[in-house]
C-alpha cells in the first residue's frame, strides 16, 4: 500500500480544497474548505458556471445570501465526491459575534437541507473565538455540528471539548510557522521535524487529553506544510490535507505506523482542566503565538471573504451588462 493507504487505516483522511473535481483521484471520506479555498476555486475557469449559476439565481440577494449560496453550492457538489462529511465556513468577518454567527449557521443548514443533503453530512466550521465557541454550543443543541477552526492552544481546543462540539481543527503548519519565524537564525529544521515539530506536539497533546478524559469531541489535524508533520500524527481522528500533500502521500510506499493511540493515552498521567469565560481569555493571552495566530487567521480569512464579494459583484456586473 501506499502511505495514503497505510494512513487511512488509523485516520480518517480529509481533503483540504474547494477544487472539487480533483477529489476522486484521493478517496477521502470528508472533504473542509474556507474562505481562502473557496475564493482560489471559484477563479478557476471550470467552476465559472458554478459561479454563474449562483449569481444568476440569487441576484437581487443581499451579499451575504449570495455568498453562503455560493458556499453551499461547493459544499453540496463536494458532497457528491465524498462519502463522509463537508466543513463549511462561517463569513470570518463574524467571529466575534455570537448571535451574528448563530443565524448564520442556521441559513446555511436551510439552504443545504433544501438541496437534499443530511444535516449529519454538514460541519459548520466557526473560528474558536470565546464567541464563536458559546455559538458553536448553542447550534450543538440545536442539532447542528460544528467545527471549530483556528485552533491555535490547549485552553481553546478544552473550551470547545467543555461547549460538546463535534469537531476541532488545530492548526499544525502555522503554529511550525510562528516558531520558525520566531526561533530565526537559530531554527534547526532537523531537530525540530516529525515528533518534536511545535505544531504536531500541540495537536498531540489535545489529541491525548481528549482520549485521556474520554471526550468525544474529534481531533483533526490541519494546516500542514510538508507530510513528516502528517505522519507523526498518524492515528490522530481525522487530518485534513491540502491536495499537493495527498499526492505525495500516494506516491510513496515507504512503511507508515501509528504513532497516537487511545491506549497510550489512557496510559498517561494527565491534569483536568476547566476554563471559564476569564480563563479562557487570560491563557490565549498568554500565549502569545496562539494570539497572534488566531488574530491573523481571522483577518486573512476575512479578506478573501471581501475579496470574494468583489468577484461575486463583477459577476453581477456582467449578468447586468
Amino acid at each position: 500500500m501506499n502511505q495514503l493507504e497505510q494512513l487511512a487505516q488509523w485516520t480518517t483522511v480529509v481533503a483540504d480544497t474547494g477544487h472539487f473535481l480533483e477529489l476522486q483521484q484521493f478517496s477521502p471520506s470528508d472533504a473542509t474548505t474556507n474562505p481562502s479555498l473557496i475564493l482560489k476555486a471559484v477563479q478557476l475557469p471550470e467552476y465559472d458556471y458554478l459561479l454563474t449559476d449562483v449569481v444568476a439565481q440569487n441576484r437581487h440577494q443581499p451579499m451575504d445570501v449570495i455568498t453562503d449560496a455560493l458556499l453551499v453550492r461547493f459544499g453540496y457538489e463536494i458532497l457528491q465526491m465524498v462519502p463522509g462529511r463537508v466543513s463549511t465556513e462561517i463569513d470570518a468577518r463574524l467571529s466575534f459575534d455570537t448571535d451574528a454567527t448563530v443565524k448564520r449557521a442556521q441559513r446555511i443548514m436551510a439552504e443545504y437541507e433544501q438541496c437534499g443533503m443530511a444535516p449529519h453530512r454538514i460541519l459548520i466550521k466557526i473560528a474558536a473565538t470565546w464567541e464563536g465557541i458559546r455559538a458553536a454550543q448553542e447550534l450543538q443543541k440545536q442539532g447542528i455540528n460544528c467545527n471549530l477552526t483556528l485552533v491555535f492552544s490547549f485552553s481553546q481546543a478544552v473550551v470547545c471539548a467543555q461547549a460538546g462540539v463535534t469537531l476541532i481543527s488545530p492548526f499544525v503548519g502555522r503554529i511550525y510557522d510562528w516558531h520558525k519565524k520566531a526561533a530565526g537564525s537559530h531554527w534547526n529544521e532537523n531537530a525540530m521535524a516529525g515528533v518534536a515539530d511545535p505544531g504536531v506536539q500541540s495537536v498531540t497533546q489535545i489529541y491525548q487529553y481528549f482520549k485521556h478524559f474520554d471526550i468525544s469531541t474529534e481531533v483533526m489535524g490541519a494546516s500542514f506544510r510538508n507530510v513528516n508533520q502528517i505522519l507523526a500524527l498518524a492515528g490522530c481522528d481525522l487530518l485534513t490535507i491540502s491536495p499537493d500533500l495527498l499526492a505525495q502521500l500516494q506516491q510513496s510506499y515507504q512503511p507508515v505506523a501509528p504513532v497516537l493511540s487511545v491506549t497510550s493515552a489512557k496510559a498517561l498521567s494527565i491534569q483536568h482542566h476547566q476554563y471559564d469565560e476569564a480563563g479562557f481569555r487570560y491563557a490565549l493571552n498568554a500565549d502569545a503565538m496562539a494570539t497572534e495566530k488566531l488574530a491573523e487567521g481571522i483577518r486573512a480569512f476575512a479578506a478573501d471573504g471581501h475579496k470574494l464579494d468583489l468577484l461575486i459583484q463583477q459577476k453581477m456586473a456582467e449578468l447586468d451588462s
